[in-house]
């Protein structure tokens, strides 16, 4: 019998899915939801964000909720770091890795965080090398890979330079990101084709919104194109505050399921899974936008 190759999911509904919603989601449950996830066998979770809280309320508790989560063995928590503030706040927490971010869209990035392109990559010179002494590993984002709101496509070129500029600072994994969902199967394999020669060891990833119904499309093209490394979100959360059109994250119930359904392994507890789901359902009193939970027991079960 043939073994079953694995995929490896990244899950950021604690950061990227409540960054969005228009409440404050409790420390208390945004705990007791990364205690679920972890427990479920999700081993890599973005627990938050070092923003201004001025800017992202929701998660102005990113130190209480890393000092007070129960660190599972095998997982990797990790943090999104905009400066070099936010790092300083980051390396006093158990924090196992750092995430950089930054639009490959000249008009976003400037919505997002106040810099240049360039302004915003020549802050990491000085975050990266104190992460990395701090013993944390480097993952960079590229988000508006796919598309802008503001600028439309985005060329290849522009997605290349960021990707040189990360690999030059010590980043060891790079997630494309297609913010508002502008994504589609075709435009997937293209890109990842163009950029993915020349990387060596650096591993790259994607992370897809389902802001036009096509984010499992897209998943599956970046799989067909040597992809292994998957983001979702639980529940279908998630969203830019500052990109228009920027909706929910591919649910990663519905990515498991799809995964699994396929032949590959993800290591995910379905069941478990649900338990998060249902937290954030109450939480939130609001659906899950993802078909999984709607449909239940998924057939590979």
């Amino acid at each position: 019998m043939q073994e079953r190759e694995p995929v490896e999911i990244v899950e950021v509904g604690p950061r990227d899915g409540l960054q969005y919603e228009s409440g404050f989601f409790p420390t208390e449950k945004k705990i007791e939801l990364i205690h679920l996830l972890s427990d479920a066998g999700l081993a890599r979770i973005e627990v938050t964000s070092f923003v201004n809280p001025r800017f992202v309320p929701q998660l102005s508790d990113a130190v209480q909720v890393l000092n007070g989560i129960r660190k599972r063995p095998g997982v990797r928590y990790s943090a999104l770091v905009p400066n070099l503030k936010g790092l300083e706040k980051a390396v006093l927490t158990p924090v196992d890795d750092m995430a950089l971010f930054v639009s490959a869209s000249e008009t976003h990035n400037r919505k997002n965080v106040g810099m240049s392109v360039d302004e915003s990559l020549e802050g990491f010179a000085d975050i990266a090398p104190m992460a990395l002494d701090a013993g944390k590993t480097l993952r960079g984002y590229v988000v508006t890979a796919f598309g802008c709101p503001y600028e439309g496509r985005i060329p290849a070129d522009r997605v290349k330079h960021i990707i040189d500029r990360y690999v030059g600072a010590g980043v060891s994994e790079i997630s494309l990101g297609d913010t508002t969902g502008m994504a589609n199967p075709r435009t997937v394999g293209e890109l990842i084709s163009e950029i993915s020669e020349g990387l060596g060891n650096i591993r790259l990833g994607v992370h897809f919104h389902n802001s036009r119904g096509l984010g499992l499309a897209n998943a599956y093209a970046a799989l067909c194109a040597g992809i292994r490394v998957f983001d979702s979100s639980v529940g279908g959360l998630g969203g830019c505050p500052t990109a228009v059109g920027a909706m929910g994250n591919i649910a990663t119930e519905d990515l498991v399921n799809m995964m699994e359904e396929m032949g590959f392994v993800t290591g995910v507890d379905f069941d478990g899974l649900m338990k998060a789901v249902s937290l954030v359902k109450e939480v939130l009193r609001t659906e899950p936008a993802s078909c999984t939970f709607k449909q239940g027991r998924p057939i590979w079960k």
